[in-house]
């Protein structure tokens, strides 16, 4: 009896440790969704459906939701989503949502916007940081247009300012001015994606020059790369 019992045990074992090792296939689509490069090579104003698992979104407000969203083949930045605030909180970090909506530009920036809807679907993927700073000034680097990244060894050329050009107060979109290679950059921590509470808010308020940092975020652009930034700590 103790023999049968162990080879059963044995045996829910193996079958829950194969469920636990099976791996969400982040690049399956439903029928009719585009894949990432189908989206990618759609024209401006192009209908398009979509497939992606939420990655963070900026605060709810008017019935409308900014999602960072991502698959195992790109990232998408859905604009000002049709959203109420209940289904808001369900958009955690990992979900799954099909969106339809159009391919809208902006300043460099490809967005899914235009009255964009969503539902959300079975599955959950959380992407890990990729990081692309040897591509910084590169042609290379827009490949990753709002994918979760990793910027590594950047020095602080200029502390934050509020608003882009200093005119804001605490609580305004953060702008700083890292560099990498003798060529320098502007990223951006959002306020709507990480307010003046957060530990990144914090974190660039207090860089000062020359300061060399680690960090990760999204990367958004604007005339050019423009990353809102989610995490920065000292260069290991």
């Amino acid at each position: 009896m103790k023999k049968v019992l162990a080879l059963v045990l044995a045996f829910v074992m193996v079958f829950s440790f194969a469920a636990c090792g099976k791996k969400e296939n982040t690049t399956a689509k439903s029928e009719g969704v585009m894949t990432y490069a189908q989206y990618d090579a759609a024209k401006k104003d192009d209908k398009v459906v979509i497939e992606a698992y939420v990655q963070a979104h900026q605060s709810w407000w008017d019935n409308k939701l900014t999602v960072y969203a991502q698959d195992g083949d790109g990232g998408y930045f859905i604009y000002n989503m049709t959203c109420s605030e209940a289904d808001a909180a369900k958009l955690v970090p990992g979900t799954k949502i099909k969106v339809t909506g159009y391919k809208t530009e902006w300043s460099g920036e490809y967005e899914v916007a235009d009255g964009a809807t969503f539902e959300i679907e079975e599955g959950s993927w959380i992407a890990p940081a990729t990081d692309v700073t040897k591509y910084l000034g590169t042609d290379d680097l827009i490949k990753y247009q709002n994918q979760f990244v990793a910027f590594k060894g950047m020095k602080v050329e200029k502390a934050a300012l509020y608003k882009w050009d200093g005119s804001g107060k605490p609580g305004d979109d953060l702008y700083f001015d890292v560099s990498k290679d003798g060529k320098t950059y502007s990223f951006t921590v959002e306020s709507y994606l990480c307010d003046k509470d957060t530990d990144v808010y914090k974190a660039v308020e207090a860089l000062k020059v020359g300061d060399v940092i680690d960090m990760e975020g999204f990367c958004y652009w604007y005339e050019g790369v423009n990353p809102h930034i989610t995490s920065v700590k000292a260069a290991k």
